[in-house]
């Protein structure tokens, strides 16, 4: 069969959407008609070489479609179920598995991009095999998927709202609620207000923080802060931002800073944000080479807490249905994540409008 997707060839160059062949899936795969995937700035990471690939590689990991036909042995999902797909495949029976931090699986030995037998079920015209993604490429009409990669979701949610779930939603709430587990009255500070940090602000109302603080370099990026739940914002590019968020703590510092850019210079002032004993929280993803300095001294005299958060400390057949169950109660903001819809061919358009700060999140429809 065949599917378009979007590939990367070249780091730091556009990106092609093409006509690709497409196997049936195998034991323990699943063939999914993609309904929605997010544009999101790990995706640009693929593209520009931070998230390294070698390319090329089939783009998207935050998305959400219907099961077209099940491999075998599959039994978690039939034809016709609806499913958020996770960025994370875990083997359900590692030791960081066993203990119920399945994000942190460490039992998967194939390459990077390639299904779980090490090899591809997307080649291009001259046969050349093209690796997915986080093992799914969700920017493709059609996608063949480990099934534990798929959470069932009631079909009555739209695809492109269940989409969101998929990685900004979780990655953002869950580092708010999951990985620092942040306390009703806290105050709280969250550097980059793209897609994942609006998620970490309305991650802190949710958790009812009393003070939260929005830290970006774009205005309408911090209007859409506010929109979230944002009680304070701080425009880094007119103020020294640590001295901001400090002021406006009489000068202790927050609770929590969450940093959502990916950057050791913004990791550090989300460290030097928080008060004594405080936590410091690193969600972007930085190059592999970059180093983030904390003099150890600092670090033991202060107490403060620095701590990872990858994919939110998630569950995500456990989680992900809660965040849907928080959207139904009107706790949780999805509708007005998404600012503008793209079709597949547009995805350099879409890229390009995420770097300028134009969307709180745009989204690809993939099913028209």
């Amino acid at each position: 069969m065949e599917t378009r997707a979007a590939v990367v060839y070249e780091h730091d160059a556009p990106v092609v959407v093409e006509r690709l062949t497409l196997d049936d899936p195998k034991e323990n795969e699943v063939l999914l008609r993609m309904g929605a995937s997010g544009v999101c700035h790990s995706d640009l990471s693929v593209v520009n070489g931070t998230i390294y690939y070698p390319p090329p590689v089939a783009l998207g990991h935050e998305g959400a479609g219907i099961v077209e036909r099940i491999g075998a042995n599959v039994s978690y999902v039939k034809p016709g179920d609806h499913v958020i797909l996770s960025f994370v495949t875990y083997c359900e029976q590692c030791a960081m598995c066993e203990t119920g931090r399945v994000c942190l699986c460490r039992g998967i030995e194939a390459r990077k991009g390639y299904l779980l037998d090490d090899t591809c079920r997307l080649h291009n015209a001259t046969g050349q095999d093209i690796p997915q993604m986080s093992r799914i490429a969700t920017m493709s009409e059609l996608a063949v998927v480990p099934e534990q990669a798929l959470i069932k979701i009631d079909p009555g949610y739209p695809l492109d709202r269940a989409a969101l779930v998929g990685c900004g939603v979780t990655t953002g709430v869950g580092a708010v609620l999951r990985t620092a587990k942040v306390e009703a009255g806290s105050t709280v500070a969250v550097i980059g207000t793209g897609g994942v940090g609006l998620n970490a602000v309305q991650g802190a109302k949710i958790a009812d923080a009393e003070r939260i603080i929005a830290v970006d370099l774009v205005e309408k990026k911090l209007d859409f802060a506010r929109q979230f739940g944002a009680t304070d914002t701080v425009n880094g590019s007119e103020v020294d931002p640590v001295e901001a968020v400090r002021e406006m703590t009489g000068g202790l510092g927050v609770d929590y800073a969450f940093e959502a850019i990916g950057s050791s210079v913004t990791i550090r002032q989300a460290f030097d944000m928080v008060r004594p004993a405080g936590t410091a929280v690193a969600i972007g993803l930085a190059r592999h080479d970059d180093t983030v300095p904390i003099p150890p001294q600092e670090l033991i005299w202060s107490e403060k807490s620095l701590l990872g958060s990858y994919y939110g400390t998630s569950r995500p057949r456990v989680d992900m249905p809660e965040y849907l169950r928080l959207y139904d109660e009107g706790k949780l903001m999805l509708d007005e994540l998404i600012t503008q819809t793209y079709r597949l061919e547009q995805i350099n358009d879409a890229f390009a409008d995420m770097e300028a700060g134009k969307n709180a999140r745009g989204i690809l429809a993939l099913d028209v």
